[in-house]
């Protein structure tokens, strides 16, 4: 009813981080087969295919599934938040879709995004650890896991590095 409706939804940040980490596919892509191909000795051109593959997948798929379990997350241990301790929960605990809170959303925004950056890390490394195995069949899997976390702790460290900068460029 249009009388009641109430506009305190919050943001969902998948909106917000989505098309960012769409835009930063062929950095993102080109920084993790450089590293791979370093760790595992192999030419970057073998590599690059797996890294694409790998990246669309964890890119379309694997973000959405993770940001879809961290509300379902929330919803549980969701609630209004007043106190600074609690706003800080709020950017954590409610990082995929923070609570309105409007003149705190200049910091809050971008808080989220760091503290999503770390389940985001996660789901990435697993799902292109598979997708990875399946086109580089040749190479020691114990190496391919290890190659995989190192190229997702570059990619998602300088993910974070941009993250912080607009965390202490944001303005109130």
């Amino acid at each position: 009813m249009p009388s009641i409706a109430n506009a305190d939804t919050g943001v969902p940040i998948i909106f917000v981080t989505l098309p960012a980490m769409v835009i930063a596919l062929v950095p993102i892509v080109i920084i993790e087969a450089y590293v791979m191909a370093r760790h595992l000795k192999l030419s970057f051109k073998r590599i690059l295919k797996a890294a694409i593959w790998g990246n669309i997948l964890s890119t379309i798929a694997g973000i959405p599934i993770a940001w879809g379990i961290l509300v379902a997350i929330e919803i549980f241990t969701g609630g209004d938040l007043n106190s600074p301790i609690r706003k800080f929960l709020a950017v954590t605990l409610q990082a995929p879709w923070p609570i309105p809170y409007e003149s705190y959303l200049y910091w809050m925004i971008s808080a989220a995004k760091l503290v999503l950056l770390v389940p985001f890390f996660f789901v990435s490394w697993w799902i292109e650890n598979k997708v990875e195995k399946r086109i580089l069949k040749d190479v020691q899997r114990a190496q391919l896991n290890i190659a995989v976390r190192n190229a997702n702790l570059a990619s998602y460290g300088l993910l974070a590095m941009i993250v912080l900068i607009l965390l202490i460029a944001a303005k109130p």
